[in-house]
């Protein structure tokens, strides 16, 4: 199994568009995140169930198999360093994405996103571990 942090935005579409051929991605790839998704997704909650097309007993089931596959780990398991890198690395950029780069430089993995600001402010300081997760999923 190949591990990923990916962040909100992909997580929220996943959930939206209840779509099939996420079912394999999500059993095969283990996908990581801070526990300020949650956060994010009581924000946006409203938005999920009016975006979906997918009946509320659907959109339910759907998010309950989403979140079976997913690690999500607390804030408190991220270290000082990790959250000092990724804050001087978004000074400029975004620095509500904090915890997702500290969690990808803390675990030394690849962070998926569909945020193109975010993908280019952190490959423009020589930050390798981002992909756009359109390009992720071309290659696989």
């Amino acid at each position: 199994m190949i591990d990923f942090v990916i962040d909100a935005n992909i997580l929220m579409s996943i959930l939206i568009t209840g779509k099939a051929s996420y079912r394999p991605l999500l059993s095969y790839y283990n996908f990581i995140l801070p526990d300020f998704v949650l956060v994010e997704l009581e924000k946006y909650k409203e938005v999920l169930k009016s975006k979906t097309k997918m009946q509320e007993d659907e959109f339910l089931q759907w998010s309950y198999f989403v979140f079976s596959q997913l690690t999500i780990l607390p804030n408190y398991t991220l270290s000082k360093e990790s959250l000092e890198k990724s804050e001087k690395l978004l000074d400029k950029i975004d620095l509500k994405d904090v915890t997702y780069v500290a969690l990808a430089v803390q675990l030394d993995l690849t962070l998926l996103t569909r945020d193109k600001p975010l993908y280019e402010g952190l490959r423009k300081q020589k930050f390798k571990k981002v992909v756009m997760f359109a390009d992720f999923l071309q290659t696989i």
